[in-house]
């Protein structure tokens, strides 16, 4: 077989790493370690600085339990303590991902240039960059990160499962520990609508309740130092219940005991109720219902095990359905990500019509700059004589304007994404490339109409462009700074945001419609016919204009509603007090201010430092 031609997809987990070799042609082969599909991602730091990997490292525990670590993946430290000294936690990862690329090269015949590296959907871009620098120490070529469940929504598609665009899927992905994610697949791919993990609800606390069972004691400790050894013996033991009804475990401290079906299931329980209560849990943080998530897959060393099952059906009413291979459905998912079997659907996949609350996104705002522009070019207040004549113009109604024109554009984000995609010949880009394209191009489109506005407001006004240049332009340059950090976000896949995209471009309507009416209302005041008859609500309707104007900065700069109550009343006083033609154009400034004040909380708050429920940690 061509090696460059290779894929090669690493799932390092907590407890075991498992990888996949895939080829152009569809065919696929799983590595094996010593005839096991698992290599384990324990290591053993030898007296002379070796750092030993998988089986061997569990045998030398025996011996020197104190330099056995049996999961890097728990920390993310610097420095690891061990045996009195420290270990650099790279170099104990980076020695398991360079057995596995060892022995992938050994296996194709040659360097793999195609290398993708499964990562929890909860990883954040200190940890994501921390892998990546795990995997050049290992020798391995920039590496394809590729969210877990996302992978395995890859699988599924590759392996023929009907997944419609926009439709829900749950995927439960239960190892050493538990994540379970919710992903809507929308037109660009899969987006992870929320995630939730727990470290202890997995294989780990099965061995350590067995242990304790066994051993009588809760802390499943032993008194001649080799704990590890029963350990490795409970999960062989564990292991082999799947085919044999009682099997036999050696105690360092006795004689060896049975264990059976009942006991293992009994051990299980708690941590499967667990599992389906993180379920219900991840379902409810995406805002849906157990009915609108029908398809929910189990993958996981812990998939196959009925207890599982059983508390998944009853504890959230929904049949798992338990993938074939489950342990290495994530690294075949990843190793499919972006090739012709997973992504054979796309080029028959029509764009859908925008659901209401994104087209409202972007028609708002699109009508809000259209009227605004409108307004600001047939309302100019003219100055001076037949051959000298000059304007007074609303600089900030045009400010307002190209910034309403951008975020209209940013919110067809996801739309332009896929209609781009559904246009594009030759090898498919993955669904982060679609998104960072889309955002682009809207971003750029954006910046063109705003462009636009100017040259149309320069020849129609009959002044020159440099003025409605910088009106139009400087006012959402930083919005277009944030869209392109979001664009190199979505394309390299540090992180998807809670909702998805969509969600995450969708800018607040109220806002729009509350700042453009009181924008539209200052510009009357500021041009009306002032008759003595209706001076005082040609002055109040201005007035009434600059308190939407400050709601509508409110509205976008604070998302909690008691606080919007508490902001909106002074802000609006100032904005309406301050209502004048020498200051339309800083109430406009003040908007646009607010809308990049905006975009940076989004960024923040979804992609930098989520507020979706956080991963939970030991």
């Amino acid at each position: 077989m061509r090696s460059g031609e290779t894929r090669l997809a690493i799932d390092w987990g907590a407890a075991s790493t498992t990888a996949v070799l895939a080829w152009p042609d569809g065919s696929w082969q799983p590595l094996r370690f010593r005839a096991e599909p698992a290599l384990s991602s324990a290591v053993f730091l030898s007296e002379d600085g070796r750092i030993v990997t998988g089986q061997p490292a569990w045998q030398a525990a025996v011996t020197r339990p104190e330099r056995f670590i049996p999961a890097p993946r728990r920390s993310i430290e610097q420095q690891v303590p061990v045996a009195g000294g420290e270990v650099e936690e790279l170099d104990l990862v980076a020695a398991t991902l360079r057995q596995v690329a060892e022995h992938a090269r050994n296996v194709a015949g040659g360097e793999v240039a195609d290398v993708r590296l499964v990562v929890p959907a909860g990883w954040g871009p200190r940890r994501r960059t921390w892998f990546r620098h795990a995997a050049h120490r290992a020798g391995l070529p920039q590496p394809r990160l590729v969210e877990a469940p996302i992978a395995v929504a890859t699988h599924l598609l590759a392996t023929g499962v009907q997944l419609p665009v926009g439709s829900y899927v749950v995927v439960c992905d239960v190892g050493a520990g538990a994540e379970v994610s919710v992903l809507r697949r929308g037109p660009a791919g899969f987006e992870v609508l929320s995630t939730l993990a727990d470290p202890i609800a997995g294989g780990s606390a099965v061995d350590d309740a067995l242990t304790s069972a066994l051993t009588g004691d809760v802390s499943g400790s032993v008194s001649d130092g080799s704990p590890w050894a029963l350990l490795a013996s409970v999960r062989a033991a564990k292991h082999a219940l799947a085919e044999h009804p009682a099997v036999t475990v050696p105690l360092p401290d006795g004689p060896a005991v049975v264990v059976n079906g009942t006991l293992l299931e009994q051990a299980t329980r708690p941590v499967a109720e667990r599992i389906a209560h993180l379920t219900v849990e991840a379902i409810a943080a995406a805002e849906l219902q157990p009915a609108d998530v029908a398809p929910l897959y189990v993958v996981g060393g812990m998939a196959a095990m009925p207890a599982v099952e059983k508390a998944l059906t009853e504890g959230v009413g929904v049949a798992p359905t338990v993938l074939t291979d489950p342990a290495l459905a994530a690294a075949r998912g990843a190793a499919d990500a972006g090739s012709a079997s997973a992504e054979g659907e796309t080029e028959t996949v029509e764009s859908p019509v925008p659901p209401v609350r994104r087209a409202v996104a972007i028609a708002v705002p699109g009508f809000a700059s259209l009227g605004l522009v409108t307004q600001f070019l047939l309302t100019p207040e003219w100055n001076g004589g037949f051959l000298h004549r000059w304007a007074l113009l609303n600089w900030g109604e045009l400010a307002m304007a190209a910034v309403f024109a951008l975020v209209a554009a940013l919110g067809a984000g996801t739309v332009i994404a896929s209609a781009l995609a559904a246009h594009t010949s030759g090898e498919p880009m993955s669904p982060g490339g679609q998104v960072g394209t889309g955002i682009l191009a809207s971003a750029s489109l954006g910046v063109a109409v705003a462009g636009l506005y100017a040259v149309v407001g320069s020849v129609y006004i009959g002044q020159e462009v440099t003025p409605f240049l910088r009106w139009t332009l400087l006012p959402i340059a930083p919005v277009v700074v944030i869209a392109a950090v979001m664009a190199v976000v979505a394309a390299r896949q540090w992180r998807t945001p809670h909702g998805g995209w969509s969600q995450l471009l969708a800018f607040p309507a109220l806002s729009v419609v509350t700042a453009a009416v009181g924008m539209a209302l200052i510009q009357y005041s500021l041009t009306a016919a002032r008759w003595p008859e209706v001076v005082l609500w040609i002055d109040a309707a201005g007035r009434l204009g600059g308190l939407l104007l400050g709601i509508g900065v409110v509205t976008a700069v604070v998302s909690t509603p008691l606080l919007r109550l508490i902001l909106a009343a002074p802000l609006a006083v100032i904005t309406a007090a301050i209502v004048s033609r020498p200051a339309s154009g800083i109430l406009g400034v003040i908007y646009a201010a607010a809308v990049a004040m905006w975009w940076i909380r989004q960024v923040w708050t979804r992609i930098l430092h989520p507020t979706r429920p956080p991963v939970r940690t030991p």
